[in-house]
Order: structure tokens, then C-alpha cells, then sequence
């Protein structure tokens, strides 16, 4: 069948359903889509004094759009909505549903901030009032800590690692404490430098994964807010941490001068208590503390793993139990105020999917477990073994073809856990501090008369708590496996931070491979609070010349940069307010953007650029066989100098700031007027190398007048065609190749590439069993084996990219304007898909669109959510049989009709 859209015929069919008219009407009441900020939903600890409030209206009868709202925001929750004493907004007549910054009394660290809403529909009816929510903040300045960093000398026991670094054995800490009333409420705020576990009156108080996480630690710490109220007794207490090293003191990198002598880890914490007649109570971390070092868990490092002695276990040392009279007593240093100290602004990471094994291998004296599935995170293990005997624990992303662990791509990073057993029978463990990448688990030194099981190994995914914001599928097997491999490659390196990849002696925060997969990652996942974190401490590590450098935290710095990379800077804010309509991330990175454009201008000469880097990074077959590609460096350099700058004009302009626009804009013009003269004659490149990513920079960026726009894509057609109809593109061009041939109007030729099963392509990986997205085309070959290069991850996300253009072109969901308050619907149906679906969970609710072509008969249903609206772009030419005021069309042409629609649930049917 071919489906181009010339052959769509006349029939079309509309059927109307109003917003979920066959179910039962929801109440605004008991629709719990209330959130703050970036989207947390009743947060404790939270960060943010100055928050906005986002609300979604309900999808029931009658509700198209809001007319105007009404929200209260107090201190008591007794207050609302009659009496609120911090901001009553009044009714304000206006659409606006999202993003509603707050403008009340000054908020205060501690402080819990009830707040309620309502709204009027579209006929000026009012709504109940909401549920009540609530956030608590946290300790918002460094003034608030009364407590100092504490921990033991690791330095001194001399131990040195692997590649002859420090290293830090883990320590363990503890206070014992006693009241003398009730508690009526207790919050433990606490940090470390290095990662943490703490536990009360031996109960664990959360279930996070080395917390407080990752970020440029000479400028900020995150601290993180407990509830442990129903933890806490009258009489004696215990307060215990485990402390290791985490990211903080660690070796990262391969700059060894940077950690081999690395700071001793340390931590900080405040629990504060309310006593049930009014009294207040405050716990510290001080020199009343005491620790050891004589615990189980004997090394843990990030690379290079854990070791656990069970011998060693220490039974109810976080209990009043417990003695520790041998324990040592622990150094203090005081806070210091460069550093700020502030609560942490994204989720925590979690063990959030178990993996089971599939498949036993039995190899050498070893077995294997397969669990067909790369991921991130930690096995938990349950073994038979005998008393003294330790288990060795490897990993590996893939065998290599006689069967044997492929760990040469994991370079440096020894990747091994090891238990020492205590008892003979079956121990259950899982590593606390380090995390592995890995499909493969490798058991050693189990009792050798058990027969092994699968259940001996189970995969816990751990990645930073977000849920799940769009869906993908359709009628072929390899283009969901795609998807799939997206999904789990956006998992597998969102630990805390977006990494390159999650098993070899990096884990950093590679900014190029973050600006080319934000804006895919923004579909599939909740993760918008994440990117803002991030993209503080972009800012935070931006150099004083302005450049950006290669990876945030900066653990490098060699105080270089690379043009695409510190471009995260104005791409990602800008794809986030795209898609979010939210300017507060404009807002928080404008000065971070101007700063790098001026750097881009101070490394050019009459507009071209000279910075170096990385360029069209591992573009496949360079005839010059470097990583970095063929594409000329100056050429890039340039294009992403004028993209920038656009971005940074476009930017002032949201914001309102008519000034900054102007002379963005205007330096914007003269670098694209400077890049097509140096670069390009009559839409040909000239001087520097012709590639399929020089002439899609220029087309994808604006940079070429418009007469010459034509030439370019014929050539760049030429450039693909040389290739065997195949890209030629790395982490730089990938992502504009589908926008380029998208806009063009190659979209046959676009299927082309993405459907190829040859390398260079995506399913090329696929068909040599891929389950994430690889670093390279060719990591690996059935036929040929590894790439020989070491690196070689088999968990990296950038060539996922392609996911935004499947998303919003195949099953057709896009943002006309930010934040999808206007959607456009338009699926580009081709073969050899005969379905295509996707869901979105837009600042506005649910989007939805999903087309199926059946017995000749082309189908398109979608749900556009209240208070937006959509245009939708058919194929084929068609009539509605139906008239309905909630449908308009706009346009009739050969081969697609356009409608704009209200909220509601459409059905559009075409004959072929």
C-alpha cells in the first residue's frame, strides 16, 4: 500500500465525543492535579520560596477552558479558603492555569504553605474550591544550621586504590539522645559530602539511593528534609549514619592530580522536634558524636564497587542497645559560607523496577545471569554460601562470542562487589553505595553444592524518581524496540545527573550528549525538575570567561570547552519553556546564556568561529578517521555561534526585554550572513569538508538566505544519496536530520533512514540485540564482534534523539505554543507502519494521538485536554458529515484538510 498523500480520497468522517461525556462527571475537588514549581506535588523540604502553582481542569462535561481563577494561599490549613493569610489572588479573569507565580507575604524557612484554588469555565461557571495542598520548606539558608560537618580521618588509615588513588573507607556514625516529653512533629534536614544512609531507633527513613546526590560541591551542597516524627520517642533515642564517599571523594575522570588526594568524606544534619506541650528540641551533628570505621561494608567507590564483610556487622547499632565506648570520637569543621547549603530541587533516586533473571549460564566454575535487559543499579542477591567463603560479584553489558565477560568498554572501573559470608546458608544482600551498568551478573565463590537459580539474582533499576509523561507504539516490532531502548537508555543515565553512560570510569555529566536527548527525554518522563536542577549547576560551573565546560559537575577542570556542548545552555532552557510554557527557566538561565554567547563572540574573528572540541562527535565512516568526524570545526562552531544567539534573543523576547532582543537578534543576522559567506556559494559548501551535518546545520539553524535554501538541500540530498541512502551523522548532526528532511518535506526519505537495517542506522543495533541505545552505530556486530575502540558504551543515550521527531511526527503530537496551551496533531502515516499512537501528559492534562489504517479505511483518534486548543492535519481531502461548533475547518487542500478543535475526544475516519 503506499500511503503517500496524494492517493487519500474523499471520505473523511468526524465523530465527536465531548470530553468524556460517557463517564461519570469528576469534581474539580477530587481531580488531584495540584502541583508547584516544576511540578512537585505537596514537597517537603522544598526549595523554592517563591514558587508558581500549576492546576489541571477537569476532563468532564461542560469544562472547554477556564474564564478565570481564584486561589488562596495560608498557614493553617483552617484558613482556607475564607481567611488566607499569606496571598488571596482575588478572581482574576484569565485563562491561565499554569505557572501562576506566587505574591504574598515572604515565606520563611520551615514554613508549611497550605493553598487552594477554583476556577470559572467558559460560561463564567464557578467551580468548588480544590483540595487543599500543601508544601513545607526547607532550610533555605546557610543561617539556619546550627549543626557542623563531622567525620572521621579516613585519610590517615593510607588506603590507595586501583589507579593509586585515596581511598575512603566507609564510616559509620551515631549519637544517642533522650526527651524527656512526646513529640508532636520531627524533621531530620541533612547532607553529606559523600553519600549517606541514616537510620532511628533502627528503623531505616527512606528508601533513597545515595542521597543527597551530585552537584558542583564548591558551590552547592543539596540537604534533604525527613519526617521522622513517628520515629522518634519519649526517653532514649539513637540517630545512625552510614557515610561513604559517593561523588564527593571519589575518583571521577581520568585527571588523576584531581583525586588523588581526594577530600575525607563528611556530614551534616539538624533534627528539630516539636514537643507536644510547645517546647522545642534540637538535635546536632557536633563532637558529642561518636564513629567507627570497623563496619561491614569495607570499601565503596563509584567505578569500582563494594565490599561487604558480614562478620563485621555491628547488630543494632542505630538502637539504644548499642555500645559504642570503642568508637572513636569525630573531627568538626565548621560551614563554610562560600558553599551554599540548599534544599535539593529534584527527586532523589530510587530503586524503581526489578528485573528478573531470564537465563542460567554455567561457565569455568562461574555462573552467569542473564536478564536480557541492560540496565543501571544494583543486583540483590540471595546465595547459598559457607561461613569465611566471599562472593565475587561482575558485571558486564555483553559476552563477548566465546561466552566470557566483555568488561574492556568498562576501562578502568573495576565494577566488582564482593561478601564475605558469616554463617553458612543462603545470605541476602545488595551493594548501598555504587551503582553498575550491566545486563550480565557474574557469580563466584558461592557454596558449590547448591544448584544455582534464578532467583539468586534480581536487577533493582535505580534512576533519579520520576514517572512516566508520554507513550509510544506502533505496528512494528523494531521501531518499539527503539522506543524501548530510549525509554531504558534515559534510565540507565538518569542517576541524579544526565551521564554519558553508567558503567565505565566516567559517569559524568557530558553536556553535549545532554542538549541533543533533552528534548526526547522531556516527552517520555516527568523530568523537567531534573533539567532545572541540572542546568543550575550548568551555571554554577560556567566558567569567568563564559565558556561552558565539557561536563557538569565540572570534576575536569581543564577549563576547556566545545561548541554543541556548552551550547546545552540556551538549547536545553529553551526546549524546556517549549514544551512547559514555564519562563522561570528562561529566567534562571538568561545570564548564563548571555555569558556564553559572549564567549562565542570573543573566540571569533569577523564572526567565524575558532573554538575547537569535539564536533559531529563519532560520525560513522570518517573519511579522515578521526571520533570527531569530518565536519569542519569552525563550520560548527559558527552554526551553533548563530543558534545561540537566536536562542538568546528568542529568549529575551518571552521575557519581555525588547533591548537584549535587539542586539541578540541583530548579532544572530550578522553571524549567519558571515557563515554563508565563508562557508557556503550558491548553497554549496565550500573550502571545508562537504558533510550531510554541514549542510543540516545551515538548514536547521536559519543560516543561509533564503534563494539559496533549495541548492543546500539538494545537496545535502546528493550527500545522502552518496551513502547509500544511509546518515552520515554524529551526536551533533543526528538530531537535526529528521528536522531538516521533516521541514524540507522529505519525510519519505526520512522513513527511509529511520526504517534501514544496515549500518549506520538504528536498527542496526537492534538486529545485534540492543536493549538501550549504543555510543556508537557499530559498538557491536554479530559478525565482527566489538568495536575495538574502549570507548564502547552499550548504554548511551544521544542517538536517541530521534524520539522527539517519532513522537511528534509519526504519531503526530507536537506544541504549537509553549507549553501545548495550542496543539497540532498531524501524523505523517508511511510505510511500513500501519499504526502509530502517543500520549502526552501536557501542562494541560492528557494529549493523545492514535491512527490506525484498516481495510483500506484511515482512522485518527485524539483527546485534546480542557483549556487548549488544537489544530489537526488530515490526510486526504475531506467533508465532516458531522457539524459540531467544537470543530472548524480552516483548510481543504489536495492532499490534507485542517481543522482547529476544542477539548474533547475526536474521531476522524478517510477511505483510501
Amino acid at each position: 500500500m503506499n500511503l503517500k498523500l496524494s492517493f487519500y480520497t474523499l471520505i473523511f468522517i468526524v465523530v465527536l465525543c465531548t470530553s468524556v461525556s460517557c463517564k461519570e462527571q469528576v469534581t474539580f475537588a477530587e481531580a488531584q492535579n495540584l502541583t508547584v514549581s516544576e511540578g512537585f506535588k505537596n514537597p517537603l523540604g522544598f526549595y523554592d520560596a517563591n514558587p508558581s502553582f500549576s492546576w489541571k481542569l477537569p476532563v468532564s462535561e461542560g469544562v472547554k477552558s477556564q474564564s478565570a481563577y481564584h486561589l488562596v494561599v495560608a498557614s493553617s490549613e483552617d484558613m482556607l479558603p475564607d481567611n488566607p493569610d499569606l496571598w488571596d489572588s482575588g478572581k482574576q479573569v484569565t485563562d491561565q492555569s499554569v505557572w501562576v507565580n506566587y505574591n504574598g507575604k515572604p515565606l520563611q524557612s520551615r514554613q508549611k504553605v497550605y493553598w487552594q484554588v477554583k476556577y470559572w469555565n467558559q460560561d463564567e461557571n464557578a467551580s468548588e474550591w480544590s483540595v487543599i495542598n500543601h508544601f513545607e520548606l526547607g532550610l533555605l539558608s546557610n543561617d539556619d544550621w546550627k549543626a557542623q560537618w563531622i567525620g572521621l580521618d579516613t585519610k590517615a588509615e593510607g588506603i590507595i586504590g586501583s589507579q593509586g588513588n585515596i581511598v575512603h573507607r566507609p564510616q559509620y556514625l551515631r549519637k544517642g539522645f533522650e526527651l524527656s516529653n512526646d513529640v508532636a512533629s520531627a524533621r531530620l534536614y541533612i547532607t553529606a559530602k559523600g553519600v549517606f544512609d541514616v537510620a532511628i531507633n533502627g528503623e531505616d527513613i527512606s528508601d533513597d539511593v545515595m542521597p543527597p546526590g551530585y552537584t558542583p560541591y564548591k558551590e552547592r551542597i543539596e540537604t534533604i528534609t525527613y519526617d521522622v516524627s513517628n520515629l522518634i520517642e519519649s526517653g532514649q533515642n539513637t540517630i545512625g549514619v552510614e557515610l561513604a564517599s559517593g561523588w564527593h571523594s571519589s575518583r571521577l575522570g581520568w585527571r588523576k592530580a584531581l583525586w588523588v588526594d581526594t577530600e575525607t568524606p563528611k556530614f551534616l544534619c539538624q533534627l528539630e522536634m516539636t514537643m507536644k506541650d510547645g517546647t522545642k528540641e534540637m538535635i546536632v551533628s557536633d563532637d558529642s558524636w561518636k564513629g567507627t570505621t570497623n563496619g561491614p561494608i569495607r570499601l565503596s567507590e563509584i567505578y569500582d564497587g563494594e565490599t561487604y564483610d558480614a562478620n563485621l556487622e555491628m547488630d543494632g547499632w542505630t538502637t539504644n542497645n548499642f555500645s559504642d565506648k570503642d568508637w572513636s570520637s569525630v573531627n568538626t569543621f565548621p560551614i563554610e559560607n562560600n558553599v551554599r547549603l540548599e534544599p535539593k530541587r529534584h527527586t532523589t533516586v530510587k530503586s524503581k523496577i526489578e528485573v528478573a533473571t531470564q537465563e542460567l549460564i554455567e561457565k569455568d566454575g562461574t555462573v552467569i545471569f542473564d536478564l536480557k535487559q541492560n540496565m543501571v543499579g544494583v543486583p540483590l542477591l540471595k546465595v547459598p554460601m559457607k561461613k569465611g567463603e566471599t562472593l565475587k560479584v561482575r558485571f558486564a553489558e555483553m559476552l563477548s562470542p566465546d561466552g566470557t565477560f566483555y568488561t574492556d568498554n568498562y576501562r578502568t572501573a573495576l565494577s566488582t562487589n564482593y561478601y564475605t559470608a558469616s554463617e553458612d546458608g543462603v545470605m541476602e544482600w545488595m551493594p548501598k553505595f555504587t551503582f553498575h551498568g550491566f545486563r550480565y551478573v557474574e557469580l563466584s565463590g558461592f557454596d558449590i553444592s547448591a544448584e544455582p537459580t534464578k532467583d539468586w539474582v534480581t536487577g533493582l533499576v535505580q534512576y533519579s524518581d520520576f514517572e512516566e509523561n508520554g507513550t509510544f507504539t506502533s505496528s512494528h516490532e523494531k521501531l518499539n524496540q527503539l522506543q524501548s531502548n530510549i525509554v531504558w537508555g534515559m534510565r540507565g543515565n538518569f542517576f541524579d545527573i544526565p551521564t554519558d553512560c553508567p558503567q565505565r570510569d566516567e559517569r559524568m555529566g557530558w553536556t553535549g550528549d545532554a542538549q541533543v536527548f533533552g528534548p526526547t527525554s522531556i516527552f517520555n518522563a516527568d523530568v523537567y525538575k531534573f533539567w532545572a536542577s541540572w542546568m543550575q549547576s550548568v551555571g554554577e560551573s560556567q566558567y569567568d570567561s563564559g565558556g561552558i565546560p565539557w561536563v557538569v559537575p565540572d570534576v575536569l577542570f581543564n577549563d576547556k570547552v566545545s561548541a554543541g556542548w556548552g551550547d546545552v545552555c540556551t538549547i536545553i532552557p529553551w526546549k524546556i519553556y517549549l514544551r512547559t510554557g514555564d519562563k522561570k527557566i528562561l529566567e534562571e538561565n538568561f545570564e548564563t546564556m548571555k555569558g556564553w554567547v559572549a564567549y562565542h563572540q570573543n573566540v571569533s574573528k569577523d564572526y567565524i568561529s575558532k573554538m575547537g572540541g569535539f564536533a559531529d562527535w563519532l560520525q560513522p565512516l570518517p573519511e579522515n578517521g578521526d571520533n570527531r568526524g569530518d565536519t569542519a570545526h569552525s563550520l560548527i562552531g559558527t552554526a551553533f555561534f548563530a543558534h545561540s544567539a537566536d536562542l538568546t534573543a528568542k529568549t529575551a523576547n518571552a521575557l519581555g526585554d525588547k533591548e537584549a532582543y535587539e542586539k541578540y537578534n541583530a548579532l544572530y543576522e550578522n553571524v549567519a550572513k558571515a557563515f554563508e559567506n565563508h562557508f557556503f556559494e550558491e548553497g554549496k559548501v565550500k573550502d571545508v569538508s562537504e558533510t550531510q551535518t554541514s549542510y543540516l546545520l545551515a538548514l536547521a539553524f536559519g543560516l543561509l538566505s533564503e534563494e539559496h535554501k533549495g541548492n543546500a538541500k539538494k545537496h545535502l540530498l546528493q550527500k545522502i544519496a552518496e551513502a547509500d541512502n544511509h546518515l552520515r551523522t554524529g551526536f551533533l548532526g543526528t538530531p537535526l536530520l529528521s528536522q531538516v528532511l521533516d521541514e524540507t518535506g522529505e519525510i519519505d526519505l526520512m522513513y527511509k533512514l529511520l526504517f534501514n537495517e544496515t549500518y549506520p542506522s538504528w536498527f542496526y543495533s537492534i538486529n545485534q540485540g540492543a536493549s538501550t541505545i549504543w555510543e556508537r552505530w557499530n559498538s557491536y556486530s554479530k559478525d565482527e564482534g566489538f568495536n575495538p575502540q574502549n570507548m564502547n558504551s552499550l548504554n548511551h543515550y544521544a542517538y536517541g534523539a530521534i524520539g522527539e521527531w517519532m513522537y511528534e511526527r509519526i504519531a503526530g503530537i507536537a506544541s504549537l505554543e509553549a507549553g501545548y496551551k495550542s496543539i497540532r496533531i498531524a501524523p505523517e502515516p508511511r510505510q511500513p507502519l500501519n499504526s502509530a499512537s502517543a500520549s502526552l501528559n501536557s501542562p494541560y492534562g492528557k494529549v493523545s494521538s492514535s491512527w490506525e489504517i484498516k481495510d483500506g479505511i484511515f482512522s485518527l483518534n485524539i483527546v485534546i485536554p480542557p483549556n487548549t486548543t488544537a489544530k489537526v492535519v488530515v490526510p486526504g481531502s475531506a467533508e465532516s458529515i458531522e457539524e459540531n461548533d467544537a470543530i472548524e475547518k480552516i483548510s481543504t487542500e489536495t492532499e490534507k484538510t485542517e481543522f482547529l478543535v476544542q477539548p474533547g475526544n475526536y474521531t476522524f475516519k478517510s477511505k483510501l
